[in-house]
């Protein structure tokens, strides 16, 4: 899939009403004051940036793909976006009182270096908030969950930290923040958006020679299918982390 394409059906996502809400609900959890500074690592196309300065925030987004950067810096000319490691962000020590990381952890090797970065980032007192799923976890209605089960799974061990989600806690507890508290949020998809999803995790299954060439065809043909007659039905728990640097 073309940068162009994820990009799209990100878009879609993004817009979905359950999916605007979990955002908001990352902003509440922040707990910023007007004119308080807030980076977005992994900030991608920069929506949740536009929105938080929307809110009054200072928002800074960080991202490693420049691509991304620069389509963030097309759509919000005003705001501030940089080309950035999430474990070697381009900010002073103590100087933003948010850190918020939406899907980020479970693409690093060393989610516990990124969050050593959020404590030297933050202000004494200020908030970090960790958005993501358990790549362990989809939920997908097939006609097949024997074979569901081993693309899923086949498709998380190709991530770094398919797991990271649920480590958020004792990874705040370890990088030492306090008030640590973990909710979670189940998104549910029953129509063609998220089919583009289904396609890339069968693909990247059979790339890994977890099922072969004809059951993948067979399996991507059913969820399409099932996307066409408004049969779709995938789960996706998303973990939501907050805490606050001492």
């Amino acid at each position: 899939m073309s940068k162009t394409e994820l990009i799209q059906v990100l878009d879609a996502a993004d817009a979905m009403p359950d999916v605007t809400a979990l955002r908001a609900r990352s902003y509440e959890l922040l707990d910023l004051r007007d004119g308080a500074g807030v980076v977005d690592v992994g900030c991608g196309a920069g929506r949740a940036v536009g929105e938080l300065a929307e809110r009054g925030a200072r928002a800074i987004g960080v991202d490693l793909s420049d691509e991304m950067i620069a389509v963030a810096r097309g759509r919000w000319p005003q705001a501030d976006f940089r080309v950035g490691d999430a474990c070697v962000l381009p900010l002073e020590d103590g100087t933003v009182a948010g850190y918020r990381a939406d899907k980020v952890l479970h693409e690093l090797p060393d989610p516990a270096k990124a969050l050593a970065e959020a404590r030297r980032v933050l202000v004494p007192g200020g908030r970090v908030v960790l958005v993501g799923q358990d790549w362990d976890t989809l939920v997908i209605d097939s006609d097949d969950p024997a074979l569901t089960r081993t693309i899923v799974h086949a498709r998380a061990d190709l991530i770094p930290g398919p797991r990271a989600a649920r480590r958020y806690r004792n990874l705040l507890l370890d990088a030492a923040f306090e008030d640590v508290a973990v909710e979670v949020h189940t998104a549910v998809f029953t129509d063609a958006t998220m089919a583009p999803l289904l396609v890339r995790i069968a693909a990247a299954a059979r790339t890994a020679g977890a099922l072969t060439a004809e059951q993948e065809i067979a399996w991507v043909a059913e969820q399409t299918g099932r996307a066409r007659s408004d049969r779709m039905f995938l789960a996706i728990p998303i973990f939501v982390a907050s805490a606050r640097r001492p």
